[in-house]
C-alpha cells in the first residue's frame, strides 16, 4: 500500500508541474489586431495598454472606457466603430492588472489608484483639461465613481457625463460569484485557487453571468482568458477582488459621490443580471439616485450588455448624449 501512494505522488509531481506551467494561450488573430493598434503608457514605472481612436472630425467630444472585472479594454470592441461616429475621440485602457497592462505581485491594488491612472492617462494625452464623457461597466463603474468624487473634492478632472451599466455599485445588492467570494477575503486558498485555475473553471463561472440567447461563444471565451492569462493574471485575482471589500469600505464616500453630481448621470441596465438583481437593484438605485436616468435593455439581457445587445447599448448610449 505505502509503495502504491509512492507511485502516485511520484507521477502527480511532474504533472502538477506541468500543469502550472501551461503557457497562456496565442491570440487570436481578433485579439492580436487589437493589441497592436493599441499603445502602452508608463504609470509610476508600470505598463499600462490602451486604445485611442480619432473618430469624428471637428467635434469636440471625447469618450474615455472603464471596463469590468476581470476582462479588459476589449469588452468594448462590438460598440467601439459605433462610438467614433459621435466622438471625436474613443478612448479605453486596461486597468493595471487586467488584459495587457502590468500586472504586478505583490501589489495593493485599489480603485483609487485606478482611477488616478485615468487621470494620468488623460494627462499623457495632453487632455486633462478637456470635458470628459465617462462610460464605465462593472468594476469600471466603481473606478467611475471614484473619478466622481474627485472631482467633487479636486475638480483635478473635468467629467462632462456620466454613465454606468450593471456595477455592483450597492454593497447591499450586490452578489458576487461563488469563487469571487473564496478570493476576496485572500485566505489560505487564495494562491491555491487562482494557480489551478485554468479555462474550463473560467469559461464554467463566467457564462452563468450572460443572458440564455447572449453567451458568449468558445473563441470568444477563450479571447477573454487569454488577456486574463497574460502576464500571468490569474495569479492577481484575489489581490484584484479586494475592490469588492473596499465598495463596503468607501460605500458612502462612493455612493455620495454619485448622489451630489450636478453633471448628466445615466445607468445602462441588463435586467437579468444575477450579480445585480433586479427588481432589488434597480429599485435602490432609482430611490437613491433619482437624478438619474436609466436605460432597461430587452429582459434577456444580462450582466455584459454591451457585448449582449451592442447595438441596444448603444442606442441607449446615444440617446443619453443627445439628450444634453
Amino acid at each position: 500500500m505505502r509503495e502504491w501512494w509512492v507511485q502516485v505522488g511520484l507521477l502527480a509531481v511532474p504533472l502538477l508541474a506541468a500543469y502550472l506551467h501551461i503557457p497562456p494561450p496565442q491570440l487570436s488573430p481578433a485579439l492580436h489586431s487589437w493589441k497592436s493598434s493599441g499603445k502602452f503608457f508608463t504609470y509610476k514605472g508600470l505598463r499600462i495598454f490602451y486604445q485611442d481612436s480619432v473618430g469624428v472630425v471637428g467635434s469636440p467630444e471625447i469618450v474615455v472606457l472603464l471596463h469590468g472585472f476581470p476582462t479588459s479594454s476589449y469588452d468594448w470592441y462590438k460598440i467601439w466603430e459605433g462610438l467614433t461616429l459621435r466622438f471625436h475621440r474613443v478612448i479605453a485602457l486596461d486597468f493595471l492588472g487586467f488584459g495587457f497592462s502590468d500586472k504586478p505581485r505583490p501589489h495593493h491594488y485599489s480603485i483609487f489608484e485606478q482611477a488616478s491612472i485615468v487621470e494620468a492617462l488623460l494627462r499623457h494625452l495632453g487632455l486633462q483639461n478637456r470635458r470628459i464623457n465617462l462610460l464605465s461597466h462593472d468594476y469600471g463603474d466603481t473606478v467611475l465613481q471614484t473619478s466622481a468624487y474627485k472631482q467633487n473634492r479636486s475638480g483635478r478632472l473635468t467629467i462632462k457625463s456620466l454613465c454606468l451599466s450593471n456595477g455592483g455599485i450597492f454593497p447591499e445588492t450586490h452578489r458576487p460569484l461563488l469563487l469571487q467570494k473564496l478570493l476576496k477575503d485572500g485566505g489560505v486558498l487564495s494562491p491555491i485557487l487562482t494557480r489551478l485555475m485554468n479555462f474550463f473553471v473560467f469559461s464554467r463561472g463566467l457564462t452563468p453571468v450572460f443572458g440564455p440567447y447572449t453567451r458568449p461563444s468558445e473563441s470568444e471565451l477563450w479571447d477573454m482568458w487569454a488577456g486574463i492569462r497574460n502576464n500571468d493574471g490569474n495569479l492577481v485575482i484575489d489581490s484584484l477582488l479586494q475592490y469588492i471589500n473596499q465598495r463596503k469600505k468607501f460605500r458612502r464616500r462612493w455612493v455620495g459621490a454619485l448622489a451630489s453630481v450636478t453633471i448628466p448621470i445615466h445607468f445602462i441596465y441588463g435586467p437579468l443580471d444575477p450579480v445585480n438583481p433586479y427588481p432589488e437593484f434597480l429599485e435602490l438605485y432609482r430611490k437613491t439616485l433619482p437624478r438619474s436616468t436609466v436605460s432597461i435593455l430587452d429582459d434577456h439581457i444580462s450582466h455584459y450588455p454591451q457585448l449582449e445587445d451592442p447595438m441596444g447599448f448603444l442606442n441607449a448610449y446615444m440617446g443619453f448624449i443627445n439628450s444634453f
